[in-house]
């Protein structure tokens, strides 16, 4: 779907390069919101360089990140206090996972470098009873309200970079990821999957090419 012209977009682009802002980060508050204020054992999925398990880290008894990728473990294990109940490890979520159970198991633009029915199998596996999942995916766009959430957010998207930075440019790098590759299961797809699998999921499309993931295991 192209209904900015060239120009347009070739514009929003170098605003986005002016004021740069972490996709994944801006849902971080909004996890936390899902969760208790308290819980024991906590598991983040691909947890990059750890911000998102050193904000779990403030509720938790324990933390464990898992990232396949070592060059950004060791930066997590770098950034993160010793005083925190925060650990992180190379993983791989499939294969390498430890024993749960976890209370809070969180995965953030991770998931869809996983084969995802097989994942969702094992979150589940590794949820304590009464634990929350709580998942941020990319989805391939496919319908109108996917294209639509998609053109929202490309103007979207540098004025919310301009509102983070305070309208200053910004010369700080972003947080080191892993290489991404495109989504390739529709939101219809991934939503059909994760209700047959999670009784009582919640799932919702959101802006900035992103849909959340909800799970209370009851």
């Amino acid at each position: 779907m192209k209904i900015l012209s060239p120009g347009v977009l070739r514009a929003l682009e170098h605003l986005n390069a002016a004021y740069p802002w972490d996709h994944n980060a801006h849902y971080h508050r909004w996890i936390l919101r899902q969760l208790p204020q308290r819980f024991g054992r906590a598991l983040d999925i691909g947890s990059g360089t750890g911000d998102l398990a050193r904000l779990l880290g403030r509720r938790a008894n324990k933390v464990l990140g898992v990232d396949r990728d070592p060059r950004v473990v060791a930066r997590a294990q770098h950034l993160t206090s010793p005083d925190a109940p925060v650990a992180f490890t190379v993983a791989d979520a499939m294969t390498d996972t430890p024993s749960g159970p976890f209370e809070v198991i969180t995965c953030v633009a991770a998931i869809h470098h996983l084969p995802f029915t097989q994942a969702l199998t094992n979150f589940r596996r590794l949820l304590a009873p009464g634990g929350s999942l709580v998942v941020v995916g990319l989805s391939r766009a496919e319908t109108r309200v996917d294209h639509l959430l998609g053109l929202m957010s490309v103007p979207l998207n540098p004025a919310l970079g301009w509102l983070k930075n305070k309208g200053r440019r910004s010369p700080r790098p972003l947080s080191m990821t892993a290489p991404t590759r495109a989504a390739d299961m529709s939101f219809k797809d991934l939503a059909r999957e994760a209700q047959d699998l999670l009784p009582g999921v919640r799932l919702r499309r959101r802006l900035f090419w992103r849909y959340t993931l909800v799970w209370h295991n009851r």
